[in-house]
């Protein structure tokens, strides 16, 4: 059914319930519509409203079966008023409780159902405090309602057994039918959106239209077609209503925690019910429900009092835990660190170990950051093995990882050098390890900031110190490259002065920079090992001697990996005659899979042998080695990378030491 057919038809049902409405209060066609507006006229508004709730629950997938069934719900109250109109009105003495009745009470059974179909499609999880709430506001209406209205109908019930079941039927079913969607509405948070609203004012007209009606007819003052009647057919156009209202799914979380003030409500006004049953009569039906529903509302209290224990230990544990390793983080640290340096002294020291890996930005840039976590993972458990025993092992976030040990520890201590190996880990052609800063309390610093910072200072010490003997390991191959080629080691001087700028422009950080500049300075240093007579062939070479020459890049890494710290350089030296388009060697890699670095490598390189003399031919200039660079970039270089050295070269970037 289109939207437009949707909202004509709730006109018409709207106009309908005015109608009739109109006719019961003004008695405007009193006589003459009588029997057409108490009988045709209601039985149509009944049985639209019935259609178009029908309507949405076949268009509502999600919550289909719910609305299904408060669909049938409303179809057997109508089918019930249907079967009054055509036949039972017309018996001079119609009996009671009769056909109609049967349908009557049946409508409700099928409406529990719809609601706490609805409820349970509208609310996931439902969690045990939610049933409590929405128990204590059920309870607390029920209560209410039983109060002030079930002594006044059972004194003037009259009649056979099954008329006084059934005129209490009515009210009863509808008591709790209201009951359960306040309950409802609280279960859900107290999200009052349009269609729980609708819904409720739905069968709030039936619940006041029925106890009306039985209060009437038990005191024989019912008049059809009056007041009372119109609420009936009102009711069916709300609840039709409510079925075509969206209401997306909403979680605990979503709906937050609103609910604390209408349980406590509900509980004041329970509790406000038992007190005045202390100074007049009130039922004891109503009593016991208000004692449940205080009941439940001391368990609520209980359950939420314990939530909040436990939300504090989990928070606090949060607080202090590291959400990557489960290690302790820093906060952790600062506390343990701050009460071991109250508590060391001379015959009780304190040990302070800080560690930073050395290595993991390029294993993290080279294998991705989940197996970046997984390694920080595995090292934290590791280093938690190393340590137990004997003190605590933290992690203060990034590579950088801390254990405070409770006794006096030097760097020969069994505890820090299975510390140290414990943050190690070998990847070729990455080689993960620690540098570490030792601090004893309360001999080397007496409060946990001083502590931590001359911890830093000679951790960093020994890093710079590590550094160092990277650049002479550097040094050591260049002078070997000087002795036997001294011309190829200006060549590699020269694209690593080249590769420095043009790393810069792609925005390489410091640390990825020094290594594309190393590997820049080394990528020919497997040359050593070409005979002469191929690496100074001014002729074609042949197939064999093509093979040694592509062997260069393997030697070369095998010559760099002898010193561990510079094995990124390595990988990058071993790809640095990889091509883009998959042609080069000695892996074949293309595109991406080639390291930047050695990207960067190919491009400076081809550049510097295009601009410069040698024995076989003399140099180009600036613009005809651009175009050349331009004319391969797409299959022999890095598009990006050509585009960031012509933005050097031809732009008059001189940062680099030219040949």
């Amino acid at each position: 059914m289109p939207p437009t057919a949707i909202r004509y038809s709730f006109a018409v049902l709207a106009l309908g319930v005015g109608l009739h409405a109109l006719h019961a209060v003004t008695g405007v066609g009193h006589g003459a519509l009588d029997s057409v507006v108490t009988d045709w006229v209601y039985t149509a508004c009944e049985l639209l409203g019935t259609a178009l709730a029908l309507t949405a629950a076949v268009r509502r997938r999600r919550e289909r079966a719910a609305w299904t069934a408060i669909g049938i719900g409303l179809l057997l109250w109508s089918c019930g008023d249907l079967v009054w109109t055509l036949w039972l009105n017309a018996l001079k003495d119609p009996p009671y409780p009769n056909v109609s009745d049967g349908l009557y009470l049946g409508s409700y059974l099928a409406v529990y159902a719809g609601v706490i179909l609805l409820l349970r499609a509208r609310m996931r999880p439902l969690r045990s405090a939610q049933w409590l709430e929405g128990a204590v506001g059920a309870l607390t209406i029920a209560a209410i309602a039983a109060a002030l209205v079930a002594p006044t109908l059972v004194d003037v019930t009259k009649g056979n057994v099954a008329e006084v079941v059934v005129n209490l039927a009515y009210p009863v079913e509808d008591l709790g039918l209201l009951s359960l969607v306040v309950g409802a509405m609280a279960m859900n948070r107290w999200r009052l959106d349009r269609s729980w609203v609708l819904l409720g004012l739905g069968q709030a007209c039936n619940a006041v239209a029925d106890a009306v009606f039985s209060y009437q007819e038990a005191a024989g003052t019912y008049v059809a077609g009056s007041w009372v009647d119109t609420l009936w057919p009102l009711g069916m156009a709300l609840t039709a209503l409510a079925a075509w209202q969206r209401t997306p799914v909403r979680t605990v979380e979503d709906l937050g925690s609103r609910t604390l003030p209408f349980t406590v409500g509900f509980a004041a006004v329970a509790l406000g019910v038992l007190v005045v049953g202390q100074f007049s009569h009130v039922d004891d039906v109503a009593a016991l429900l208000a004692a449940s529903a205080l009941v439940l509302a001391v368990l609520r209290g209980a359950q939420l009092f314990r939530d909040n224990v436990r939300l504090l230990a989990v928070s606090r544990h949060e607080s202090l835990t590291d959400g990557l390793s489960g290690l302790p983080n820093r906060r952790a640290l600062m506390i343990d660190l701050e009460q071991a340096a109250a508590e060391a002294n001379s015959i009780s020291p304190r040990t302070l170990a800080l560690f930073d890996l050395d290595g993991f930005k390029q294993y993290n840039d080279a294998f991705g950051h989940a197996a970046g976590d997984a390694l920080l993972r595995r090292l934290g458990i590791d280093l938690q093995a190393a340590v137990d025993g004997h003190g605590h092992a933290y992690r203060l976030g990034g590579d950088e990882f801390c254990a405070l040990l409770d006794r006096h520890a030097e760097a020969d201590d069994p505890v820090i050098l299975a510390a140290v190996a414990s943050l190690s880990e070998s990847a070729e052609p990455y080689a993960v390890d620690a540098s570490y800063g030792l601090v004893t309390l309360p001999h080397d610093a007496v409060t946990a900031g001083d502590a931590l910072r001359l911890a830093d200072h000679r951790m960093y010490a020994l890093k710079h110190g590590r550094r160092a003997t990277q650049g002479q390991a550097r040094e050591v191959l260049l002078a070997v490259l000087a002795e036997r080629e001294p011309d190829l080691q200006r060549h590699m001087r020269d694209v690593a002065s080249l590769a420095r700028v043009v790393g810069r422009q792609l925005g390489l950080d410091a640390e990825d920079l020094d290594v594309v500049v190393r590997a820049a300075e080394l990528h020919d240093i497997g040359k050593v090992a070409i005979p002469d007579a191929i690496l100074h062939n001014s002729g074609p070479l042949g197939e064999e001697e093509w093979a040694f020459v592509r062997q260069h890049t393997v030697i070369g890494e095998r010559i760099v990996n002898a010193a561990e710290a510079l094995r990124p350089v390595g990988r990058v030296v071993r790809s640095s005659h990889e091509r883009w388009d998959g042609g080069g060697y000695p892996d074949g890699l293309a595109g991406e899979d080639i390291p930047l670095g050695a990207r960067i490598v190919l491009a400076c390189d081809a550049w510097d042998a295009m601009t410069s003399d040698r024995s076989y031919r003399d140099a180009i200039g600036a613009h005809e080695a651009a175009a050349e660079l331009r004319r391969h970039a797409g299959r022999q270089f890095d598009p990006d990378v050509v585009e960031a050295l012509l933005t050097v070269v031809l732009d008059g970037d001189r940062s680099f030491r030219p040949h």
